[in-house]
């Protein structure tokens, strides 16, 4: 073959097109157009828009495992937060529940004690206050000890009274602490008066009543008696002043085999709930002695008179 009928061009693999140089001017200078046109033109936003649109999803599945982990962070972070809120508010409930609990008792206490000062403004006869501490050990008498003794000029037999009217009978002191029975037990009487008609008797403490009963006793069936009426203290004992509300009438049966009526009365003091207490002096210190009766004449001796 003659050399003249050779092809020497490049065979189409080795073509390598413009050159890199030229390569980088053209791409260059498109981008510098494309670029001045985006911000002169916005040539570009509805490509922008629409990619965004298309990237979306895979954008959303992308940055899902992100919002879970955020939103477990969250939840936790914040289920700690309520239950430690939770507890703060429960402690703070209660704490105000004490307060009131304590305001409503100071309250109550508050209201006694003036009662118990105008009580002892109508008394005639010294007073000395007093605070129950408990009640006796004895299951079968009814009993309360208070705070002031013997060194505090309580005397025994002393009348006791809360801001309702009388409590009980002071019956052992001792030096510091005194014991009082209560009027609804059953080995203490008082005389005491109904205000309405003017009628004495004698109330007894009636522990079938409940336990805290009292019982008007002695009273015919034909009495005049109902209920409602208010017994007072008649002052006749030498140990109460008169006056002090007592008790009052409940209920009245009338018994055919008897001659007496079974009248029941309900204290007017708290005998079950006081706290705050006076000791009155007795009257008997006040009442004048009784006068001695008069020594007997000796009969004239028979003769005498010769």
């Amino acid at each position: 073959m003659a050399l003249g009928t050779l092809d020497r061009s490049l065979p189409p693999f080795f073509n390598q097109g413009p050159s890199v140089l030229s390569k980088l001017v053209f791409f260059g200078a498109l981008s510098v157009f494309l670029m001045v046109a985006d911000a002169r033109f916005h040539i570009t936003q509805p490509i922008r828009a629409a990619l965004a649109t298309a990237l979306y999803p895979v954008q959303w599945v992308a940055l899902q495992p992100v919002a879970a982990l955020r939103y477990s962070r969250e939840y936790f972070s914040g289920l700690n937060q309520a239950q430690s809120n939770s507890a703060e508010a429960s402690r703070k409930l209660a704490l105000q529940s004490l307060r009131a609990g304590q305001v409503e008792q100071l309250t109550q206490e508050n209201t006694r004690l003036r009662a118990l000062l105008g009580l002892r403004e109508r008394l005639a006869v010294p007073v000395i206050a007093a605070e129950v501490l408990y009640d006796a050990a004895d299951p079968y008498t009814r009993k309360v000890i208070i705070d002031k003794g013997q060194l505090q000029g309580v005397d025994l037999g002393s009348p006791v009274l809360d801001e309702s009217g009388v409590l009980g009978q002071v019956t052992r002191v001792h030096p510091l602490v005194s014991e009082v029975t209560l009027l609804i037990d059953h080995d203490l009487a008082i005389p005491v008066l109904n205000v309405r008609t003017g009628a004495r008797s004698v109330a007894y403490g009636d522990p079938a009543v409940g336990g805290s009963g009292m019982e008007l006793r002695f009273m015919g069936s034909n009495a005049d008696v109902q209920p409602g009426d208010l017994l007072t203290t008649s002052g006749v004992d030498g140990v109460y002043p008169p006056g002090l509300p007592v008790a009052k009438v409940s209920k009245i049966e009338h018994r055919a085999e008897s001659t007496f009526s079974k009248i029941y009365c309900q204290p007017q003091a708290l005998v079950t709930g006081a706290r705050h207490v006076i000791v009155a002096k007795p009257l008997s210190g006040q009442v004048p002695a009784r006068p001695e009766p008069p020594a007997p004449v000796a009969p004239a001796k028979k003769g005498a008179s010769k």
